[in-house]
């Protein structure tokens, strides 16, 4: 069973959104997603500063598996990137949600995050 943080909201490629009051919002992939993929050997994230669409590629993860593209869960503006994963991407197996997040962003529009699943419908589509 996967761990599914009911605060925070999911896409359906598997990144979650932690939205801030500021607008500010924290990204990464799932738990669901990191066992999938299985043991992460790399993550290739974008620079700071680099503005996303909602839905557009920002990275890649890659496994012993396999790699899988990233996926903007909202638009916004990259204001952080996690400098953790440069030297020890495996921290996203161990830590999908605290450590191992990705990216920070300020988004274009913090009520896009309304349109992502909450933990039930996610908890539901990985069924």
């Amino acid at each position: 069973m996967s761990n599914v943080p009911a605060a925070l909201r999911y896409a359906k490629s598997h990144e979650w959104l932690k939205l801030e009051s500021d607008g500010t919002a924290t990204v990464g992939i799932s738990d669901y997603a990191q066992n999938s993929l299985g043991d992460i050997t790399y993550v290739q994230m974008p620079k700071v500063g680099a503005t996303l669409k909602a839905g557009e590629t920002f990275g890649v993860v890659e496994s012993v598996k396999a790699a899988s593209d990233l996926y903007a869960p909202v638009a916004g503006t990259v204001v952080a990137v996690n400098p953790l994963l440069d030297r020890a991407p495996e921290t996203v197996n161990s830590s999908p949600y605290e450590n191992g997040w990705m990216l920070k962003m300020k988004t274009a529009n913090a009520a896009d995050a309304s349109a992502l699943m909450d933990a039930a419908a996610y908890e539901k589509a990985i069924g």
